[in-house]
C-alpha cells in the first residue's frame, strides 16, 4: 500500500497563506497539513508516500527532506509543470504508473482530518473505498448516494444537487482507497479517455462519476460518522478548521471569540448561547421556507410597518415600539440618544455598559447581595442618575424582579424623574406563577420613564432573524432612536417571521413552560452533587458556581472531552475570579448529556 498527495495547486482563494508555499504547508492548530497527513500515512502502516508538486512545489520538497530525512517513510515527487493551467485530474494521471503498480490511498492537499481515518480505511475489506459524511449546511463540493450495501451509486456536482432529497447524500471527503486492478482496468482507461475529450483543467471526481454510474460495485463508502475534518479553501475555512482541530484552552478560547457561527460544528453541543430549542415548531419553520424563494427575493417593508407587526404581537400601539435588528441594535441607537449619569446592575449583558458612550456609566454591584436584585438598592440609586438599568430575569444569574417590585420602581423612578429601563428579554422563561410583562399600553402610558427592551431572537428560537423590541409612552425618544436606524434594517424572513407568529402564538407559550420544566430538573440535578451550587433562576440558563473546581478549567475540559461548549463567568467583572458558570437550558437530550459531564467531572452526586 502506498499514498498519494495531489499537490501542485496554487490555492489563490487562500491569499496571503498561501503566497510563497502551496496548501498543504499552511498551518492548522500549530501544525502543517503535510505533517498532518505524513503522520496519519504512518500510522496507518504505509511506509511510501508519493506527491504530485507545482506551485511552489520546490518548497514543499525541500521542508519533506529537511524535516523527515531519517524516516522510514519512502518520499517520491512528481512535478506538473501545467500547474498553472490544468486541474488535480492531470496530476492523477502524473502519477499513473505508480497507482497501477501498487494499492493506493489518494489524499488531496487541503484536508484536515483525524489521524486515524486511514488506518481505520485500511482495516475495511472493500479495495476501493470513498471516505464519505452525512451532508451538513456547511459543506461544500461533491456529493454522492449510496444503495443500502454501501456502494456507491452517483456522484453528484453541487449545481446539480436536489435539495429535497438531501437527507439521502453524503459529503466525499476526498480521501480514498483504490486498488490497483481498479486503476489499471477502470479508472486510468477513462481518465485518459477523458482529458482527451475535455482537456486537462478538470476534477478527478468527473471521472469517478462515470464510473460509478457503469459500475456501482466497484466503489464502496466508508462513512466516517462523529470523525472531525475540514476542507480549507479560503481564509475563513482556516478559521474554523484552526477551531475545530485545537486543543484545550487554545479551542476554547478560539470558539468563545467567535460569539456564535456555531452552526458549522455540527457535533458540538452549545451551552453558551441562549436560544429557545422548542420554538419555532417544525410547522412554522416549513411555512417559512415554503415563502423561501419569495422572500430571498423581496425587499423587506420599512420600518413603520415592522412596528404594526410588533403591535399585533405584543399587544404595544405602533407610536409606542420600534423593531429592531436585534435587541443590540436598539440598545445601541438608544445608548446614541442618552446623556447623563446611568446606573447599570452588574454583572450583566455588556452592551448595557458599551453602548452608552455619552454617559457617565455608576455600577449597582449585584453580587454584594449574592447576585440577586437588590430593590432597596435600586431605588437608592435612583436618587443620583438620570436612567436606571435593570435586566430582569438578570444575566447571567437568572435573579428576577416580581411584577409588584418592577412597578414599585417605576412608580419610585417616576417620582425621582429617572428613567427607568427595563430589559425583559428572558422574562418569558419564567415560572407561570412569576411570569409578566411591563410591555403593556396602559403601564407604559402610566410610567413615560418606562423603556421596556426584548430580544426576539433569544425567546422565540430565532437568533440568526436578529430580532428585538423596544417599547416606551416617550414619543420623542423613540423618534430620536429612529434616526440612528436604517428604513429596512431587517430582512423580509425576519418581517415575515414577524408577520405569521401569531398563528403559532400557543406553540410559543408550551415552548416556555418545556424550558421551565427542563430548568427545574436540572437545577434539582445540580444540586445533589457535592461541592456545586446551581442558583435559582427564572431565565433559560442556569448560574452554576463550582466553589473549589476552576470554572475555566471545567469550561476546557467539557469541550475536550464531551464537546460541550459553557460560559466561563470567572474572568467577567464582579466575579473575582469566583468559579462560576453559565449554563443554557436546551432539550431533554442535550440537557442529559451536560449533566452526565458534570456529574462525571465533579466526583458524582452525593
Amino acid at each position: 500500500m502506498q499514498a498519494l498527495m495531489l499537490a501542485a495547486g496554487m490555492g489563490k482563494r487562500l491569499g496571503k497563506y498561501t503566497n510563497n508555499n502551496t496548501k498543504c504547508m499552511v498551518e492548522v492548530a500549530g501544525k502543517k497539513l503535510i505533517d498532518r497527513a505524513i503522520e496519519a500515512v504512518e500510522e496507518a502502516g504505509i511506509n511510501k508516500m508519493i506527491l504530485v508538486v507545482g506551485y511552489e512545489g520546490q518548497n514543499l520538497i525541500d521542508y519533506i527532506k529537511s524535516n523527515y530525512a531519517g524516516s522510514q517513510m519512502q518520499f517520491e515527487f512528481i512535478y506538473n509543470k501545467d500547474y498553472a493551467t490544468s486541474n488535480n485530474i492531470y496530476s492523477f494521471y502524473l502519477a499513473k504508473d505508480y497507482v497501477v503498480k501498487d494499492d493506493t490511498v489518494l489524499l488531496e492537499s487541503d484536508l484536515i482530518y483525524d489521524k486515524s481515518l486511514i488506518r481505520k480505511m485500511m482495516t475495511v475489506k472493500h479495495k476501493n473505498l470513498v471516505a464519505v459524511a452525512r451532508y451538513k449546511s456547511w459543506m461544500d463540493g461533491t456529493v454522492v448516494t449510496c444503495d443500502d450495501e454501501g456502494h456507491i451509486t452517483q456522484f453528484i456536482d453541487k449545481a446539480d444537487m436536489n435539495f429535497e432529497l438531501i437527507g439521502d447524500y453524503y459529503k466525499t471527503v476526498n480521501v480514498y482507497k483504490l486498488s490497483k486492478q481498479f486503476c489499471k482496468n477502470v479508472y486510468i482507461p477513462f481518465l485518459e479517455a477523458y482529458m482527451k475529450a475535455y482537456g486537462l483543467n478538470s476534477y478527478y471526481e468527473t471521472t469517478l462519476k462515470v464510473v460509478a454510474h457503469l459500475s456501482k460495485t466497484q466503489l464502496n463508502a466508508y462513512e466516517i460518522g462523529d470523525m472531525p475534518w475540514y476542507e480549507i479553501d479560503d481564509a475563513q475555512d482556516l478559521d474554523i478548521a484552526n477551531a475545530m482541530f485545537s486543543k484545550g484552552k487554545a479551542k476554547y478560547d478560539l470558539l468563545i471569540s467567535k460569539f456564535g457561527g456555531y452552526w458549522r460544528y455540527d457535533s458540538m453541543m452549545d451551552f453558551c448561547y441562549l436560544v429557545n430549542p422548542y420554538f419555532p415548531t417544525k410547522e412554522f419553520t416549513d411555512k417559512m421556507q415554503r415563502e423561501f424563494p419569495v422572500l430571498l427575493g423581496a425587499y423587506p417593508s420599512g420600518l413603520n410597518m415592522q412596528n404594526m407587526n410588533a403591535e399585533r404581537i405584543f399587544g404595544v400601539d405602533q407610536d409606542n415600539i420600534l423593531v429592531g435588528n436585534g435587541a443590540s441594535e436598539l440598545i445601541n441607537a438608544l445608548g446614541l440618544v442618552t446623556k447623563g449619569k446611568i446606573a447599570v446592575g452588574v454583572p450583566t449583558f455588556n452592551e448595557y455598559v458599551r453602548c452608552f458612550r455619552n454617559c457617565e456609566i455608576v455600577y449597582v454591584d449585584n453580587s454584594k447581595w449574592n447576585y440577586g436584585l437588590n430593590i432597596q438598592a435600586y431605588k437608592d440609586i435612583c436618587n443620583e442618575v438620570d436612567m436606571l438599568c435593570v435586566v430582569t430575569p438578570d444575566n447571567p444569574s437568572g435573579a428576577m424582579l416580581t411584577k409588584e417590585q418592577a412597578l414599585d420602581l417605576a412608580e419610585y423612578a417616576a417620582k425621582t424623574n429617572t428613567v427607568l429601563l427595563l430589559d425583559e428579554s428572558f422574562a418569558d422563561f419564567a415560572e407561570p406563577d412569576k411570569k409578566y410583562t411591563l410591555m403593556d399600553n396602559a403601564i407604559l402610558q402610566k410610567y413615560p420613564n418606562l423603556i421596556v427592551v426584548k430580544s426576539i431572537g433569544k425567546s422565540f428560537g430565532v437568533a440568526g432573524l436578529r430580532l428585538g423590541v423596544v417599547a416606551s409612552a416617550d414619543k420623542k425618544l423613540l423618534s430620536e432612536m429612529r434616526k440612528y436606524m436604517q428604513i429596512w434594517n431587517i430582512n423580509s424572513f425576519a418581517e415575515y417571521y414577524l408577520q405569521t407568529y401569531n398563528l403559532f402564538a400557543k406553540d410559543y407559550a408550551n415552548a416556555c413552560e418545556k424550558i421551565a420544566s427542563e430548568r427545574n430538573r436540572m437545577i434539582k440535578e445540580i444540586n445533589k452533587m457535592d461541592n456545586i451550587e446551581a442558583y435559582p433562576s427564572q431565565a433559560n440558563y442556569i448560574m452554576v458556581n463550582l466553589k473549589d473546581k476552576s470554572s475555566y478549567e471545567f469550561c476546557v475540559e467539557a469541550l475536550d472531552k464531551y464537546n460541550i461548549l459553557l460560559k466561563d463567568l470567572s474572568s467577567k467583572n464582579y466575579f473575582n475570579g469566583k468559579n462560576f458558570i453559565r449554563v443554557a437550558v436546551k432539550d431533554t437530550k442535550e440537557n442529559n448529556a451536560f449533566l452526565r459531564a458534570i456529574k462525571t467531572e465533579m466526583r458524582g452526586d452525593k
